[in-house]
């Protein structure tokens, strides 16, 4: 049950920075019983995937307006 505990650290993040669909994916991965946890933790991978490249092309373009500035 260590992974409820850890998509549920994921979600809290999520909702800090404003990923609102991989706060969505966490919370249905809590709320999910043991035999879909293995889906449910794949969903949260994927979510958590595009979550980590859309912050990065923030943070690309935030150093791009730093160069132009």
């Amino acid at each position: 049950d260590g992974w409820r505990d850890a998509v549920h650290t994921i979600r809290g993040a999520a909702v800090g920075i404003g990923a609102g669909e991989l706060a969505a994916v966490c919370a249905q991965a809590e709320a999910s019983n043991a035999l879909m946890a293995v889906p449910a933790l794949d969903r949260v991978r994927t979510a958590l995937d595009i979550a980590l490249a859309d912050v990065a092309a923030w943070r690309h373009e935030l150093m791009l307006r730093s160069l132009r500035g």
